[in-house]
């Protein structure tokens, strides 16, 4: 099972891709949002990083799963910095239940929406914020490409490494 929340549709596409990379016909795809509890073995489940985390919605969907073996993907506007992806890691994968098998995560940038932007465009006077200001202008500008095929293809790469892995 795929599930996914996707709010400017990056982890969409990337769920989409990860569905795609699993084998056979046994295999389903829905939102969060349109899921009731179809049951699985193993649940891929994608989310949006907002500050730093998941949204309610996916912690509340991951919190009912038990028992069962769990691979977290997501993307991230702020940019690909792996200090900061194993912190989202952290934060995210605390809400799978004890008696469920963690199985890694994938993340990759995703293009956030133009008022992000705007937002950043706006210039501080104290010299420190508009180093960081334009160093976020410049993250927001290149997330613009992504998720791309790069990222695509490391989505299935990740899940043919989880596939991998599970067989014993």
């Amino acid at each position: 099972m795929v599930l996914y929340s996707s709010k400017t549709g990056n982890t969409k596409k990337v769920a989409t891709e990860i569905f795609s990379a699993l084998p056979g016909m046994s295999k389903d795809m829905q939102s969060v949002d349109e899921y009731r509890g179809k049951d699985a073995d193993v649940f891929f489940i994608g989310f949006w990083v907002n500050r730093g985390t998941c949204e309610m919605a996916v912690i509340d969907a991951m919190s009912e799963l038990h028992g069962k073996k769990i691979a977290l993907f997501g993307t991230c506007g702020m940019g690909s910095d792996a200090e900061y992806y194993k912190s989202i890691e952290q934060k995210v994968n605390v809400w799978i239940p004890d008696d469920c098998e963690y199985l890694g995560m994938f993340l990759c940038q995703g293009k956030m929406p133009m008022k992000v932007r705007e937002n950043y465009e706006i210039a501080r006077e104290d010299p420190r914020q508009e180093f960081c200001r334009k160093k976020l202008l410049h993250n927001f500008d290149e997330a613009l490409f992504h998720p791309n095929d790069g990222d695509l293809a490391d989505a299935r790469v990740f899940v043919e490494r989880v596939l991998k892995e599970m067989k014993p």
